[in-house]
């Protein structure tokens, strides 16, 4: 359904709402496209003029502060112009619905919509309603999906791995909350990754996990072993009911990634985590801050991700 929904009848990138359903030369077209982009950072004008004319509108039902940056960056260097909607302030706010809103800024030309929502499949909901030439990307919905995230993730491992068949990658933390951890694994499935863990206690792990494509660990120490790649994910705090947890301290001493822990896994292996982080609960700062930490390059490469993601629904490039 996801797939019918993106795909236009010529097979063409219409909007990118979710990793899940999307073949490997659709995702590797995403990551040889943002490839492409990644000299414009380095340009004395950070600009390029494949999306003059269009206007892309950042629709956030969710606080966001890098995501939303690195979007509204993105949309900047291809020359298009963005609103950021205030949604605390907005109609929607004030009682009208999120059809009628989507339907008005329709009616100002707005070409894009980038949409996070507290509910998983807001973005289809909207992407199922708007005009034939408007895209919808989604930029996080409830525990559903963050295909973006998960794409500058698989990029940035690409830089550094080249061959997913070799790999495996170890999820660690909070995976029953995390939307970028579907993602994630959805995409490393498709890559063709060896084998794709996750490490977490019981209350932190979705019902039948395993029916992903995962093996799942209890044991941080079982789980990094021989790892070439460690994903440690934030506690989402703000999205448990009920006590999960015994406290952070107590999540530290059983999930939190040390130096010492992270001697199980390979000499070569990467450290990455979404952001943002929180050092003394997921992660020591030892090891946040090490030399096979690229999680500071992950946010880079959100830029370019975001700029290949735009520039292929939009059909500024060849898809």
């Amino acid at each position: 359904m996801s797939c019918v929904l993106q795909l236009d009848a010529g097979g063409r990138l219409r909007h990118f709402l979710t990793v899940e359903g999307l073949g490997r030369d659709w995702l590797e077209r995403i990551m040889d496209t943002a490839e492409s982009f990644e000299s414009v950072a380095v340009q004395k004008v950070k600009k390029v003029p494949l999306l003059r004319g269009k206007t892309v509108v950042n629709l956030f039902f969710e606080t966001s502060t890098r995501t939303r940056t690195t979007f509204e960056l993105a949309a900047k260097r291809l020359s298009a112009d963005v609103l950021n909607i205030n949604v605390a302030v907005s109609a929607t706010a004030k009682g009208e619905s999120l059809l009628d809103t989507i339907r008005n800024l329709e009616a100002m030309g707005v070409d894009m919509f980038v949409v996070r929502h507290a509910e998983s499949g807001a973005a289809h909901f909207i992407a199922r309603h708007v005009a034939p030439h408007v895209s919808v990307i989604n930029a996080g919905d409830g525990r559903h999906a963050h295909p973006t995230q998960a794409m500058l993730d698989m990029f940035t491992i690409r830089r550094h791995k080249r061959d997913f068949s070799r790999l495996t990658v170890a999820i660690v933390g909070d995976i029953l909350h995390s939307r970028v951890a579907r993602s994630q694994i959805h995409a490393l499935n498709t890559l063709g990754a060896r084998e794709v863990r996750v490490v977490a206690p019981r209350t932190l792990l979705p019902v039948a996990v395993e029916r992903l494509g995962v093996r799942v660990c209890h044991d941080l120490d079982a789980g990094l072993e021989d790892a070439d790649v460690v994903i440690m994910l934030r506690l989402q705090k703000e999205r448990m009911q009920g006590a999960l947890l015994p406290s952070e301290r107590e999540f530290f001493r059983c999930f939190g990634l040390t130096a010492a822990r992270l001697r199980r896994a390979r000499p070569d292996c990467l450290v990455m985590h979404p952001g943002p982080i929180n050092r003394g609960v997921e992660i020591a700062s030892e090891v946040a801050d090490c030399s096979r930490s690229v999680i500071l390059e992950q946010v880079g490469h959100g830029i370019a991700i975001r700029m290949a993601v735009m520039a292929l629904t939009l059909g500024a490039v060849q898809g």
